[in-house]
Formats: structure tokens, C-alpha cells, sequence
């Protein structure tokens, strides 16, 4: 007969864990793009995520401009962060997936000469985005091979006083006239353009950058009469490598499923998010929850909910010890009970002799089968168990019945062993 005690114990465990793991939300941190056009495409991001999906997207402000996004998630500021894919490699940082493609735009204001500029660069005031972005970096590097020492470089931190070179990393841009209007007598801006082979050149030396092609008439017939060969980078979702994999996957799910409203927001970024990206495309090893996304291997219940599993399993742990230490007093309490009826029948029987008269004997026999009559209800109220004490006690009890009903039985006595 089982115990209705473990059933309860049981149940209670059951709950515990069914009622873990109900829908998960999950809040992660975006770490704020230093670059203007970045940061507006991350607050549209983050918005869109925030009113339809169960994934939460937080911004958080960049508190040192001198400090990378991969700088802000090492140091535990923030959980994810849109980074270029040519960032140096470090291993406590992976990626959830590539989000849209950065493009190389070089101008140069329309009142300078291109040849006067490369001769004299270190009388030109240089946009090429905040220190360390990929932008600056890549500038750098050009003014190195034009004989030029970072020194030299003259940087402008605001692209609203209109430098004499702008060289930034940014999406294909809608309203480029309206952020290259005219400023203190400065007509405009025109494209740089570098010949394809250089472009192609570019990519060996950096495999994360590919070859890309600004179609004439993209950005107008004044700006873009002709094709502009140029570099692109993609923008990388990443994160911090001890995200946990099931959170991952979830924002990765929910970032396909938003697709069609994200490329509503922004055309020409979002419409290119494919489910199918590849680890070798990226700078950083791929998330844990991104390979599980990839292989279409979700993650299971311990790992989607891995925090709350083990606090249920301490529980559960915990009172099954209970149960089998409430299971040993339970059992011994019972023994001890049957012992009681063992001790009762042999102090019956001693007290009958071969001279006992036979009303004595008739009334020892009633005791004794109220006796066994008490042992059968307190096994039908589990107070007893049906084990094999219980069958030697109704065995003796039956056996020392029958000697009763004999008066000419011999003397019974328990042996010493």
C-alpha cells in the first residue's frame, strides 16, 4: 500500500516545476552606437522590439566616448551592442546575427581640390566618426600611406561644421542632401571616387570588408552621376558570451519574425536579415543561442530556463531527502507498533497454564482475537504496515488461538533464542 505522504510531496515538486516555466521575458541591454545615424537605427530597433515582442530591448547611454561597445560589454554595462564586423577579435564576445550592411562613404567638400587636399592633409579638418571606429581606423591607415603620422591628422568630432573630409562607415542614407545642406558658404559635398581596383585591393588586406558598388543616380543625379565603387562592413549583433543560449535564440526569433515591420522602418537596412547567416562570416564565434538558431536545434528547457531549473531541482532535492527521512521515522514508528502487539500476545499466552479453567481460557481466546481485530484496523489506517512482521503476527496470534482451545496442550514458552 503506498503512502498518500510522497504523492503530496511529489505534486508539490511537479508544480513547482510546471509553474517555472511559463513564457520567458527576457530584458537585454543595447549599449548606445557612438555614430549618430547608428544610434538612431538602434532607438528605432530597440522601440519596435520593445512594443511587440516578449524580448525587452533597453537602451543604455555610452558614458566615455573614448570607449568601444565592446568596451561597454566587457565591462557588464551592457548585454548586446551593434558593432562593425572588422572589430578585433575577443573571446568573451560572440555573435547573435548580422543585422544590415555599412557602406564606406568618402566626400570631400566641392570648394577643394583632391590633389591640394592629399598634399597638404594635415591643413584639412577630418569626420571620420569617433576614436576607434572602424572609419577613423581605415582613415588613419590612408594617411599613413600618404606620408602622413596620426599627429598630423587633424580630427573634427562634429559632422555639422562641415569638415573638409567626411570618411564614415554608414547605411545607405535617404536624406543625405538634407545632412550635407550648405554651411558657411560651402556648396556641398561630392564623392570621392577611388578607382575599383583599390577597393579590391582593401578586402585582401581585410576579409571582413567586400567590394561594394553605389549605383549612379542612388543619392541623385549631382552626387551620384556615376557608379561610386566603395567598401562595406556588415553591422553585427553581438553579445556577451555568458548570455544564456535560450535568450539568444529567442531574440533571434523574434528579430525574423519583426523583419517585415523593421524593413518598414528602415528600406533600405532590414529587408536583407536572413535566418540562414554562417560562422564563418563573422569576426567572433558564434553565440551558443545563434548556433542553435542555425541548426534549428532550440534550446531545451534546462537551458531556456537554467537559472530556475536548478533552483527546482535544489527544492525538489531537498524534499525527496525529506520524504525518505519522514519515509524511515514513518517505518520505524510502525515497527515499533507491531513490536507492541508481539510483546501483548506473548504476555497473553504466559498467562494461561495446563490448570487455567476453560472460562479462562475462552476469555484469553476472545482478547486475543480482539487483538488481531485492533492489528487489522490500524493496518486499513496505514498505521500499520503489510509487511512481513504483520504475517508473523497474525501466524503466532492464530497459532497461540489454537493452543487455548486445547486443554491438554503442553506448556508453551518462548525459547531463549
Amino acid at each position: 500500500m503506498v503512502s498518500r505522504t510522497p504523492k503530496v510531496l511529489l505534486l508539490l515538486a511537479s508544480a513547482l516545476l510546471v509553474g517555472s516555466c511559463g513564457k520567458y521575458d527576457s530584458e537585454l541591454l543595447l549599449i548606445e552606437p557612438r555614430l549618430a545615424i547608428d544610434n538612431t537605427i538602434a532607438e528605432e530597433f530597440a522601440t519596435l522590439m520593445d512594443e511587440e515582442s516578449s524580448v525587452q530591448i533597453t537602451l543604455v547611454p555610452s558614458l566615455d566616448e573614448s570607449k568601444s561597445s565592446i568596451d561597454a560589454l566587457l565591462e557588464g554595462r551592457a548585454d548586446i551592442a551593434l558593432v562593425s564586423n572588422n572589430e578585433a577579435y575577443h573571446p568573451d564576445i560572440a555573435t547573435v546575427m548580422p543585422m544590415y550592411s555599412n557602406v564606406l562613404h568618402v566626400m570631400i567638400r566641392t570648394d577643394l581640390d583632391t590633389e591640394e587636399v592629399i598634399r597638404n592633409l594635415d591643413k584639412h579638418a577630418t569626420f571620420a566618426g569617433p576614436p576607434g571606429s572602424p572609419s577613423r581606423r581605415m582613415f588613419l591607415s590612408v594617411a599613413a600611406d600618404w606620408g602622413f603620422s596620426p599627429d598630423e591628422v587633424t580630427f573634427s568630432d562634429d559632422v555639422d561644421v562641415c569638415p573638409h573630409i567626411i570618411v564614415v562607415f554608414s547605411p545607405i542614407m535617404r536624406d543625405i542632401e538634407g545632412r550635407l545642406a550648405e554651411c558657411g558658404g560651402v556648396t556641398g559635398y561630392r564623392f570621392w571616387n577611388e578607382q575599383k581596383e583599390r577597393t579590391e585591393a582593401a578586402t585582401l588586406l581585410n576579409p571582413s570588408l567586400r567590394v561594394f558598388t553605389i549605383p549612379a543616380y542612388t543619392y541623385g543625379d549631382v552626387l551620384t552621376p556615376t557608379e561610386i565603387p566603395t567598401l562595406a562592413v556588415d553591422k553585427m549583433l553581438v553579445a556577451r558570451k555568458d548570455i544564456p543560449p535560450g535568450v539568444i535564440y529567442d531574440l533571434i526569433r523574434e528579430v525574423i519574425r519583426l523583419r517585415p515591420a523593421l524593413a518598414a522602418l528602415e528600406p533600405t537596412l532590414f529587408h536583407g536579415i536572413d535566418d540562414d547567416f554562417r560562422a564563418r562570416d563573422s569576426t567572433f564565434v558564434l553565440h551558443p543561442g545563434a548556433s542553435a538558431f542555425v541548426n534549428r536545434d532550440e534550446p531545451n528547457i534546462y537551458e531556456r530556463y537554467s537559472g530556475v531549473a536548478e533552483v527546482v531541482v535544489t527544492i525538489f532535492l531537498a524534499l525527496l531527502s525529506g520524504m525518505i527521512a519522514g519515509a524511515r521515522i514513518y517505518s520505524l514508528k510502525r515497527k515499533n507498533r507491531i513490536d507492541e502487539f508481539y510483546t501483548a500476545a506473548i504476555e497473553l499466552r504466559q498467562s494461561i497454564d495446563k490448570n487455567t479453567s476453560a472460562a479462562d481460557r475462552e476469555a484469553a481466546v476472545t482478547n486475543m482475537r480482539l487483538l488481531q481485530t485492533r492489528a487489522f484496523h490500524l493496518l486499513v489506517t496505514e498505521k500499520l504496515a503489510a509487511d512481513e512482521s504483520f504475517r508473523i503476527f497474525i501466524t503466532l496470534s492464530n497459532d497461540i488461538i489454537r493452543e487455548l482451545k486445547q486443554p491438554s496442550a503442553p506448556d508453551w514458552k518462548p525459547s531463549d533464542d
